[in-house]
């Protein structure tokens, strides 16, 4: 199962070009990250500052697929395909009016931010992410 944010594309997130300067998209990512782990029942100031729970981006590839201009929106979609004892890929795609913009697949991991390891995932959200896995 999808997760889903919208997104308008702003002034800061173009260049001269008026198109998304692309570090811009991997912030589109992370914002579509963050909120999916606040849908699953832990937002990230919980998960950060109460858990000490971190879960980077260890791997990432990315197609650019059409640029986005200013004042798009866009929908960023976030998809598990698979998890494991502490990492979960996942397929990320970027869409606008007129189609496909970026398609990625990537790898979260949870990682104790103390200790800078990682660590298996916490029983939620296993469970919530088995669950999108599942539908």
């Amino acid at each position: 199962m999808s997760f889903e944010i919208r997104l308008k594309v702003r002034f800061a997130d173009v260049d001269p070009a008026g198109i998304v300067f692309y570090p811009r998209y991997f912030e589109m990512l992370n914002a579509a990250v963050e909120d999916w782990f606040a849908a699953l029942g832990m937002d990230f100031a919980t998960m950060h500052q109460t858990h000490r729970i971190g879960v980077p981006t260890v791997k990432l590839d990315t197609e650019f697929k059409a640029p986005s201009h200013l004042g798009d929106e866009v929908t960023v979609s976030l998809t598990p395909t698979h998890l494991g004892r502490s990492s979960c890929a996942v397929t990320y795609r970027i869409v606008g009016e007129n189609g496909e913009r970026l398609t990625a697949n990537g790898v979260l991991v949870c990682m104790d931010l103390d200790a800078q390891k990682s660590i298996p995932w916490p029983d939620d959200l296993r469970a919530g992410i088995q669950a999108a896995l599942q539908s």
